[in-house]
């Protein structure tokens, strides 16, 4: 399963070359892709990243200790499990129970293991498809997604 799912998704993916929205090329050359690496396992080096770069003060984490403890020991400033958060971390698509009435206008979701299984791919493809949700990247180990209702609705295959 894995292997094909993942030929499957550089058969779709691109990088930044291949992204025609400014916010998302933005994100990619200026945090995803911006080095040094900070974590050796992909999803927590985005997760980091992009809480530097958005500058989240707010984040709501779902069942995970080891992400909890990064960000508490990265960035000692931030609220976790906060009721209004900025950014929503889920280790599973199959959990993912997306607060989108607390998330506010450029909010932004990290979801781990969306390719470990065809029920964790089903699940995210539904977060994907759901009217809330304006930008989507695919980057095989985590998908992101955004909520940014100035953006027409787009989908990327990306490759971290």
């Amino acid at each position: 399963m894995k292997l094909i799912s993942y030929l499957k998704f550089l058969l779709k993916s691109t990088n930044h070359h291949g992204v025609h929205s400014p916010f998302v090329f933005k994100y990619l050359t200026e945090c995803v892709y911006k080095k040094p690496q900070v974590s050796q396992i992909k999803t927590q080096d985005i997760l980091l990243k992009s809480i530097a770069f958005f500058e989240f003060k707010n984040i709501w984490l779902e069942e995970s200790r080891e992400v909890q403890q990064l960000i508490e020991d990265d960035f000692p400033n931030v609220h976790l499990n906060d009721e209004n958060p900025d950014f929503v971390y889920y280790p599973s698509p199959l959990i993912a129970q997306i607060p989108f009435n607390k998330l506010h206008n450029d909010g932004m979701i990290l979801i781990d293991k969306i390719h470990n299984s065809t029920k964790n791919y089903s699940s995210w493809l539904e977060l994907v498809k759901s009217s809330d949700i304006s930008v989507s990247i695919d980057f095989y180990n985590c998908g992101v997604l955004f909520i940014r209702k100035e953006q027409e609705k787009e989908h990327f295959y990306l490759r971290p």
